[in-house]
């Protein structure tokens, strides 16, 4: 299926020639059969109303199995023709980039197509006619521009093998010792639902990530952020777990008007090499929102029926609030059978963050704080899910499974992957760099999640350099990228004005190790075991080695981070958050300036508006957070205040939650009165 002149006469030939199977042309040994005329002849004679009718109805009296059958470029704006196509074999798309189709078109002599009434361009058609094919697909083949027919053919086998072997697209965990039960896989809709492996790992796909080439890339270069997205993962995603349609469905509504920049994620230019790319413009203006108002509907997707799920989060600012909203979209039975409870350090967060958490009260969505830190409320979650006993009690007595949206699950990392993709394509697009020249990425990590969704992101084919950790002075990561000693060892977690990364155990590094390890689960086991007993480990030097060719890390005080803020705005008028300003001057110290390096900006500046009212020494600060807000905005020449945010605050007002002792008992209290309070009250 695709376009006229994209091939399917041609690619389905050799297809059929490679698969051993016989081939049927529609146009040939379908219509002109049918109607004992040409084709061209029929649409003179017909009209293109009447053609299409006609065309669809010849379509649906035909059948066939065991064979490459080459559609017409009309067929699929015939509903009833493609349902009988559809359930009788595999649709596949050959997706063609429309200025090649043009091209194609113009040396055949095809001035006009089915449908195309006077007036209306080529392109415009071929635009219209897009979102029947985007309906139909099974699978989609995204041909480079320039790849000739073999070329294609041999992806169009490759596709249809993937389809149809969906055991072999299975995850394992960083901590399964090598061994996988083979009649036990687990599948993308088992780890989006599981979280966190039973042995205590985290799930990775098995054979890595798919690779693109250049001219596929290239094609994502004009495309808008949700396209973008839903061609990488669709290719990350098997069609067995999430369909094609579905996929496509939950990607638009998840990156549409809940985002206050139609781009979704643009890059800005800043200074000299430096871009900034702003993370900050879904409805929680924080860099979560692009995984998390996605990972919701693919959780939802994936649910087995008949069980309750409780959503167990641990945040140290931005992910909750993000999970919140994300969840809170849901509806129907989708939102009665999923609960979300939030744990947050009382005197870990903004007063901001504080107040989007705790203004989520409908539902089944609560946030409570704790009198401790992140690491305790992570720890704590962990440990929940690792208690048997806990697990079986709840799920036995309450219906219920325990589930996580950190980025610990794989379903909230994978969204991560587009964005940073993004970057790099946009910065193509603008003409800043050619496809294959290098760019660095500076991202602000305590958890490590955003930099390992970077990793991979390298791995399918972007060009990235160097990904360069920042921290702030917490600088567990640091330490162990410079040494290669991961020590917690009588260390202490300090308070920042860069909160969402005061972090000492990071999570995500688990997979960072398995990746430049090659996969080596006994030896990750070994270690995380080890720092979970002795707070201690050391990686050799080789891997070490390994680790320092990935990535690069420093760290900034927080005179450094705020003298940041205060020097790109005299300089340029844009206001940096704290964690931006972390990345900033990270990349200023390490990044030698030979190519573009990506600043992550991970959240909106109004979120940390008492450091960033310190960093530009503005006196006499309103109370009201409103109007801290009000009063940055006029301060700010870019970017402009975050309207959702504003919103939240205005409608919120200050209300009291609930604040937990730093207590394993007294945590998991809370999780049984969630489970009462969202799916065991009489309605």
């Amino acid at each position: 299926m695709g376009p006229p002149g994209a091939g399917k006469t041609t690619v389905g030939r050799i297809v059929a020639h490679r698969l051993g199977l016989p081939v049927v042309d529609v146009d040939d040994d379908v219509l002109e059969m049918t109607w004992k005329m040409p084709v061209a002849a029929k649409l003179a004679a017909v009209g293109g109303e009447r053609f299409l009718e006609e065309e669809g109805e010849a379509l649906c009296n035909f059948s066939a199995s065991g064979c490459v059958v080459s559609l017409t470029g009309s067929n699929p704006l015939h509903a009833a023709a493609m349902q009988h196509v559809k359930e009788s074999g595999l649709v596949v798309y050959l997706d063609v980039d429309s200025e090649d189709i043009i091209q194609r078109l113009a040396r055949m002599k095809v001035s006009r197509i089915v449908g195309q009434e006077a007036g209306v361009s080529m392109r415009d058609i071929l635009l219209y006619r897009k979102q029947f094919y985007e309906k139909w697909l099974d699978v989609r083949v995204l041909c480079g521009t320039g790849d000739t027919v073999e070329e294609v053919a041999e992806k169009v086998v490759k596709a249809v093998e993937r389809y149809q072997t969906h055991a072999a697209e299975t995850y394992v965990s960083t901590r399964s010792d090598g061994v996988e039960s083979s009649n036990q896989k687990t599948c993308f809709s088992d780890v989006v639902v599981e979280g966190l492996a039973a042995d205590g790992g985290l799930y990775v796909p098995k054979n890595g990530f798919p690779n693109m080439d250049a001219r596929e890339w290239l094609r994502l270069a004009d495309m808008s952020y949700p396209e973008r997205a839903l061609v990488l993962l669709e290719k990350c995603i098997h069609p067995s777990d999430v369909s094609a349609l579905d996929l496509r469905t939950m990607i638009f509504k998840a990156y549409g008007s809940n985002f206050s920049s139609e781009a979704v994620a643009p890059v800005k230019h800043l200074v000299q090499n430096q871009y900034i790319q702003e993370l900050f413009h879904g409805p929680t203006a924080s860099f979560k929102d692009l995984a998390l108002q996605l990972m919701p509907q693919l959780f939802a997707h994936c649910l087995p029926p008949m069980c309750n799920y409780l959503i167990l989060v641990a945040t140290s600012g931005d992910t909750g609030s993000a999970v919140l909203s994300g969840f809170s979209r849901l509806s129907g039975t989708d939102r009665h059978r999923t609960g979300v409870l939030v744990f947050f350090p009382e005197e870990g967060v903004s007063e901001i963050q504080k107040l989007q958490m705790t203004s989520y009260r409908e539902g089944n969505a609560r946030a409570v704080s704790v009198q401790s830190d992140f690491d305790f409320c992570q720890r704590t979650i962990k440990r929940m899910f690792g208690e048997s006993g806990l697990t079986g009690h709840l799920a036995v007595e309450y219906g219920t499974v325990l589930s996580t949206a950190n980025s610990i699950n794989w379903a909230r990392l994978l969204p991560q992957v587009v964005y940073h993709s993004s970057a790099y394509l946009d910065l193509c697009r603008d003409g800043v760099i050619k496809f294959g020249e290098p760019i660095d990425v500076c991202i602000p990590t305590g958890n490590f999640g955003n930099a390992m969704s970077a990793v991979y992101a390298k791995q399918m084919g972007v060009p990235i350099r160097k990904v360069i950790c920042a921290s702030n002075h917490n600088r567990i990561i640091t330490d162990f990228i410079t040494t290669g000693e991961y020590d917690l060892r009588g260390r202490h977690l300090m308070l920042s004005h860069s909160p969402a990364i005061d972090i000492l155990k990071s999570s995500n590094l688990e997979r960072f190790i398995y990746h430049v390890s090659h996969g080596d689960s006994r030896f990750v086991k070994e270690l995380f075991t080890r720092l979970d007993a002795q707070q201690h480990f050391q990686v050799p030097e080789p891997l070490l080695g390994r680790m320092q060719q990935e990535v690069m890390a420093g760290w900034c005080s927080e005179g450094d981070c705020l003298a940041a803020i205060q020097r790109v705005h005299t300089q340029t008028g844009y206001v940096m958050d704290t964690h931006t300003a972390v990345a900033k001057v990270v990349a200023d110290r390490l990044q030698d300036g030979s190519c573009p390096v990506v600043l992550c900006s991970t959240a909106h500046y109004g979120k940390f508006a008492p450091a960033v009212f310190k960093a530009l020494q503005i006196q006499n600060i309103p109370e009201d957070p409103v109007e801290q807000l009000k009063t940055l905005g006029s301060t700010a020449s870019r970017p402009e205040t975050h309207r959702d945010m504003m919103k939240c605050l205005e409608d919120s007002g200050r209300r009291g939650h609930t604040v937990c002792q730093a207590e394993y008992s007294v945590l998991v209290e809370e999780v049984e009165s969630m489970i009462h309070d969202s799916f065991l009250k009489v309605m």
